[in-house]
């Protein structure tokens, strides 16, 4: 048997056990985590949460200086193609946990809009992490009016299988822009930022906490532009879709964008399967929130300053997805959730 087929036969099982509740002594658990593209910011958050959850059998014991997650747990990011990707993953049992935004999730729990009769109850959230802004990224020197400019344009619509692309077709589409008047492009974020400095693009749209490396790199080289929407655009735009409220993306974020730039957000999420034992989601909560994870977080990308247990649940209840049970129990007894 091949070192893949063996690797897999691990994570069947590690799957089984997770579902089912059962802890075998010292033997590994694996937790894959859902991320995105390697240029976004999902996967250096994922893979910095998936760290601290960690500790794996063997491992030095939290208080001698060792690893603080739990114990036996081996969590794993993988970059996947984002929230639409990873909610049908959780939901068919293909990873144990995500990151996907609030608007897909709601969508995709209860089976309306794009979703209509696909619903997933199987998601069920942990915590809410940070604001994902919308990044609407032109060429340097560039500039749209409002959202209507971009018909007849080259545009970057993010991947297929990502939240961003399902919130952003309903945007555009309410300024008259869709798939049958622009030439639309489905690619990542790393992918869009390549082709908008070698001219293939005329702008492209991305969700993601700031910074995003491929646009810092973009900046730093090529140059670029944001789009800046006005407070009447914010408030239609909140109108189609209520999870994305008008956020900020401050000046000097991205190198030669000196002025504020407003757009709207919505919450990234960390989302698991109901399948998954209250023991063990209790557990990777309160790993989640330990000092040691605390660490990481203010350590690692700029946006894991703002993933704190104070915003954990801010928007979850109004959501309509529910907490996990292992995660309801770990934020009553922190005296978080009455």
């Amino acid at each position: 048997m091949n070192t893949f087929k063996k690797l897999a036969g691990a994570l069947a099982l590690s799957s089984s056990l997770l579902a089912s509740g059962i802890a075998v002594a010292q033997d590994p658990t694996f937790f894959r985590i859902g991320t995105g593209g390697a240029g976004g910011t999902y996967f250096p958050i994922g893979g910095t949460i998936a760290n601290g959850i960690s500790a794996p059998p063997g491992s030095r014991p939290c208080d001698s200086g060792g690893q603080c997650g739990v114990p036996g747990l081996i969590a794993i990011a993988q970059s996947t193609t984002a929230s639409v990707f990873n909610n049908a993953a959780v939901q068919n049992g293909e990873l144990e946990a995500g990151l996907a935004a609030a608007d897909v999730t709601r969508s995709m729990f209860l089976g309306e809009g794009k979703f209509e009769g696909k619903a997933h109850p199987k998601l069920r959230v942990i915590a809410n992490l940070y604001p994902e802004d919308l990044h609407v990224v032109l060429p340097k020197g560039a500039s749209i009016n409002d959202l209507g400019d971009l018909k007849d344009k080259r545009v970057g619509i993010a991947q297929a299988g990502s939240g961003t692309q399902v919130a952003v077709l309903q945007m555009l589409d309410a300024w008259g822009v869709n798939r049958d008047n622009m030439e639309e492009a489905e690619l990542n974020n790393s992918q869009s930022a390549e082709r908008l400095a070698d001219g293939q693009l005329d702008g492209y749209f991305y969700a993601a906490g700031w910074p995003v490396a491929a646009m810092v790199q973009l900046a730093s080289t090529k140059g670029m532009n944001l789009h800046s929407f006005s407070e009447a655009d914010l408030k239609k735009i909140n109108e189609i879709i209520p999870a994305y409220i008008p956020s900020k993306i401050p000046g000097g974020v991205y190198e030669g964008v000196d002025n504020d730039t407003l757009t709207p957000a919505v919450s990234a999420l960390l989302v698991v399967s109901s399948d998954l034992s209250d023991e063990l989601v209790y557990g990777i909560t309160k790993a989640l929130w330990n000092d040691n994870t605390r660490k990481l977080l203010d350590n690692g990308h700029a946006k894991g300053k703002q993933i704190t247990p104070d915003t954990a649940l801010d928007g979850v209840v109004a959501l309509g997805v529910p907490l996990h049970a292992g995660a309801e129990k770990f934020y009553k007894e922190a005296g978080l959730l009455k």
